[in-house]
């Protein structure tokens, strides 16, 4: 089972976004039958067996195993990931980014959010998260980013070459709001 799959595909989210089917889905954390699963949820299994055939079809849920119970073979099933994540794109681009808007971050996390769910998470990977919190006056938020994407600029300059294993850095910057 993978840590992450990121959907980008209409029939994909199509296909998770009933609420029936997120109930089957979690319920297929670890191999079950639709007749186990049925059980749980106080359904019937032909009705389990739709949701499930449909999930499988969209690549999020697989047929891990089967057995034999009264004569008949019954396959289990299991989610092909613990969680999934929902592309942006989905839903579509509304209007132009420029960087410092805040519709730029919107494409950065999507963009990072691809990157990480196509990680092979199977061995431990370097990596590095950092989050912190800056206060600017008003006066100086120009100045302040104009320094910041120098600054960022530099390093790409300094480590940009074409040797050695390929990092991404993303960095976002944005207004934290309310503390309500």
């Amino acid at each position: 089972m993978r840590d992450v799959i990121y959907l980008d595909r209409m029939e994909q989210a199509e296909t998770l976004l009933k609420p029936q089917r997120v109930e089957v889905l979690r319920q297929l954390a670890a191999p079950r039958s639709c007749t186990e699963v049925a059980e749980v949820l106080g359904q019937t299994p032909q009705r389990v067996h739709y949701h499930v055939k449909q999930l499988v079809n969209a690549g999020l849920v697989s047929q891990v195993a089967e057995r034999r119970v009264r004569g008949v073979q019954e396959g289990l099933y299991q989610a092909a990931a613990r969680s999934y994540w929902l592309s942006p794109r989905l839903v579509g681009r509304i209007g132009s980014r420029d960087e410092l808007a805040l519709g730029h971050l919107v494409d950065l996390a999507e963009q990072v959010q691809a990157d990480v769910a196509a990680l092979d998470r199977s061995s431990e990977l370097p990596s590095v998260g950092v989050s912190g919190e800056i206060r600017v006056r008003p006066e100086e938020r120009r100045q302040f980013l104009a320094e910041l994407q120098t600054t960022l600029q530099d390093l790409f300059t300094k480590y940009g070459g074409a040797e050695g294993d390929a990092f991404r850095i993303a960095l976002a910057c944005y207004p934290k709001g309310d503390d309500r």
